[in-house]
């Protein structure tokens, strides 16, 4: 199976008026060629001066500036709604890359954060604390039933996975197992860019050009439902994975510190859906081959898949009954949604005995990794208000039923030939274009046709899928999907006649 173009690479640009910028996002231009800077586009607008002065993250740079699409300026958001410096509304889709749970400018967590501007912006977590982060910690661990103790702050999903896979090891060689120092994930999998949460990601494209300085991991099989066999079931797929790293755990366990997953949803795989007791089944074969379980939940968490960790599905449970202490995972990280979208924050937690092995009269055993901005008071109030708003909201049962709205507005959509492969998970609803009709720079076209469209989407290679904020009504899902058949129409060829034979 061919690896989607992650969601935060630029599709290839191509078939487009203006040579098809990457994906919708201008290239800053080498300075070694400042004759670039004098194109059409180098103007006073918002889009040009960005242009000329920032670099934007997972942006092919192109010497050729007519060949780039401007980038969409935003002049500001308003609950699910995108408004550029022109006056147009964008639905915003993708929750601005998974992170915006509660719509633009809410209300609640304005507030929240105006009220936490005149008392403390930042102080340094080491050393000294706050009534905020001990709060999160607090309730968060509370969501965990306690099984998850301790948390540990960062600033984004990539450090945030640096951290736990940083602890894993140390936890290994504080107890005096020093040689479990090789980690495991997911083929396809997606943990981060940073040096260290790369080793952990099988993505080629960032992570080929960095290969010198990683430590690579083992990679075993994906559970990936797309990978059913005919006649099999997800299960079933999930059951072949299982396999495949009991087999790796049973040669190297005594080298292996931890496995790390993506629980339920593979995201950069192009929204790589699979069955639940996958999670289950790790988690008892890492028990019995005595190897951490990491759950990057950095774009799964906060009620994404209908539960607020997407962990809690990894076994069926009675409503009500909580998730025994020695099923979850060892370490947990969060990032993007759990402060609403609103400030950087990320944060591990993780078991009670993973911080006990760190205590110690020698310094050498402590865990020393730290952030200046570490449990910045204002995110972590920004990720109060998110927790208030599931709870005054009752947001994970109302997402129920924004989910079966979702589903019923994305089925035109998903009964169209073209598509395959269509599945949801909570508040996640992808498909797979067939490859035949995608056409070239699907990705890049589809970004921009849905514009014109109203909709700031952004596929994963021909993967096409929604993550929007919780604030959407029955119509306005029906619009959408209105929106997405359209753009499907603009920019996808018909079936080959064999196939609509077939």
């Amino acid at each position: 199976m061919s690896l989607p173009i992650p969601s935060c690479l630029p599709a290839r640009p191509g078939l487009v008026r203006r040579g098809a910028g990457v994906d919708g996002q201008q290239r800053r231009l080498p300075l070694a060629h400042p004759e670039h800077l004098s194109s059409p586009a180098a103007d006073g607008s918002l889009a040009a001066r960005s242009q000329r002065a920032v670099w934007h993250p997972c942006t092919r740079l192109r010497p050729d500036a007519g060949a780039n699409e401007p980038p969409l300026a935003i002049a500001r958001g308003e609950g699910p709604w995108l408004i550029d410096t022109d006056g147009r509304r964008y639905f915003d889709a993708i929750s601005s890359w998974w992170v915006n749970l509660f719509g633009h400018a809410n209300p609640v967590i304005n507030a929240a954060l105006a009220d936490q501007m005149q008392t403390l912006e930042h102080v340094m977590l080491a050393g000294c604390t706050h009534a905020p982060a001990v709060e999160l910690a607090e309730r968060l661990s509370a969501l965990t039933g306690g099984a998850l103790g301790n948390t540990f702050y960062a600033s984004d999903g990539a450090s945030a996975v640096e951290i736990a896979l940083k602890m894993s090891f140390h936890y290994w060689h504080n107890t005096g197992l020093p040689a479990k120092r090789e980690f495991v994930c997911l083929r396809h999998s997606y943990h981060g860019e940073t040096v260290g949460a790369l080793a952990v990601t099988d993505v080629a494209i960032f992570r080929d050009a960095y290969a010198p300085l990683t430590r690579r991991a083992h990679v075993v099989m994906s559970p990936d439902a797309r990978q059913a066999n005919p006649g099999e079931s997800a299960a079933d797929v999930a059951t072949r994975a299982l396999a495949d790293l009991e087999a790796l755990l049973r040669e190297r366990a005594g080298q292996i510190a931890a496995l790390i997953v993506e629980p339920l949803v593979q995201g950069a795989a192009g929204m790589a859906m699979y069955d639940p007791s996958y999670l289950e089944g790790a988690r008892a074969l890492c028990d019995r081959y005595r190897v951490h379980l990491i759950a990057d939940e950095i774009a799964v968490g906060c009620g994404r898949t209908g539960t607020f960790f997407a962990w809690e599905q990894a076994r069926e449970r009675q409503e009500g009954e909580a998730l025994p202490a020695h099923a979850w995972p060892d370490f947990l990280c969060l990032s993007k949604g759990i402060s609403g979208g609103y400030l950087p924050l990320s944060l591990v937690l993780s078991r009670p005995e993973i911080q006990r092995a760190f205590v110690a009269d020698d310094i050498a055993r402590s865990f020393l990794h730290s952030h200046s901005y570490t449990g910045n008071p204002l995110a972590c109030r920004a990720a109060l208000a998110t927790l208030d708003l599931f709870d005054s909201e009752d947001v994970l049962a109302r997402n129920r039923e924004r989910a079966r709205w979702l589903a019923d507005a994305m089925a035109p959509l998903a009964a169209d030939p073209r598509l395959v492969n269509v599945r949801q998970r909570g508040m996640i609803w992808a498909a797979d274009v067939d490859p035949e009709v995608a056409g070239a720079d699907f990705a890049s076209r589809f970004h921009l046709a849905a514009r014109e469209q109203g909709v700031l989407a952004r596929p994963i290679g021909h993967t096409i899928y929604l993550m929007p904020p919780y604030v959407f009504d029955q119509t306005l899902a029906e619009w959408l999907g209105e929106q997405l058949l359209a753009t499907l129409h603009a920019v996808a060829g018909p079936m080959p006649e064999v196939r609509h034979a077939a």
